[in-house]
């Protein structure tokens, strides 16, 4: 049973992984695929965070000072962290019965045939999601909540299509899609791990 979770951001799919992982009694690998990379490479993880979500001109704007001298240095460690990514995504895979949160699992794992979920959201639901959820280093207003959820969602996209020929978020490149809208996420779980079980049984 190998399920991937991919999300639009603030949908609650992270939540939904972890949850469905343990009503399943599988383990859930979201961070920890961050962790792995970091550990392999030699880099921060947060660094690595930001790579693995961000596009290259998001994560990071050219001054004056680097303009020039970074770039390649980054381009050649956005590879490299993209290349650990498929490996760990695969070697966890591998080892048995998981859940798996982003890092385009749904299509590095397509010769696995995982169940690909794909959760999304309603605007209000997701920006409540992201109030409720921030920390007090991210004091950001509604507008800029907003157009930080757009860019995050387009950089997941852009990636997708690196490895898919279907468009991220299209209903035919999953097998469930789940709507958050106005709900929490714990009461969808019972119905979701039956489902799981049931299409995973064979």
């Amino acid at each position: 049973m190998i399920i991937t979770i991919s999300r639009e951001f603030g949908s609650g799919g992270r939540e939904l992984g972890k949850r469905l992982s343990e009503a399943l009694q599988i383990p859930c690998y979201d961070h920890t695929i961050i962790e792995m990379i970091s550990k392999e490479n030699g880099l921060d993880s947060d660094y690595v965070a930001r790579i693995s979500e961000s596009d290259l001109q998001v994560a990071y704007p050219p001054t004056i000072g680097r303009r020039f001298s970074i770039p390649y240095k980054v381009m050649e460690q956005s590879i490299m962290v993209a290349v650990t990514q498929q490996k760990v995504v695969e070697k966890l895979a591998q080892q048995g019965d998981c859940v798996i949160v982003g890092r385009c699992a749904d299509t590095v794992l397509a010769h696995l045939h995982p169940l690909r979920i794909f959760v999304y959201a309603d605007r209000a639901s997701k920006l409540k999601r992201c109030q409720e959820r921030a920390t007090e280093q991210e004091n950001f207003t509604l507008a800029e909540m907003e157009r930080r959820m757009r860019q995050i969602d387009k950089n997941r996209a852009k990636k997708h299509e690196l490895t898919a020929s279907i468009p991220w978020g299209a209903k035919e490149g999953y097998d469930l899609c789940i709507n958050t809208s106005g709900k929490e996420i714990k009461t969808l779980i019972p119905a979701l791990a039956a489902y799981c079980q049931a299409v995973c049984k064979d």
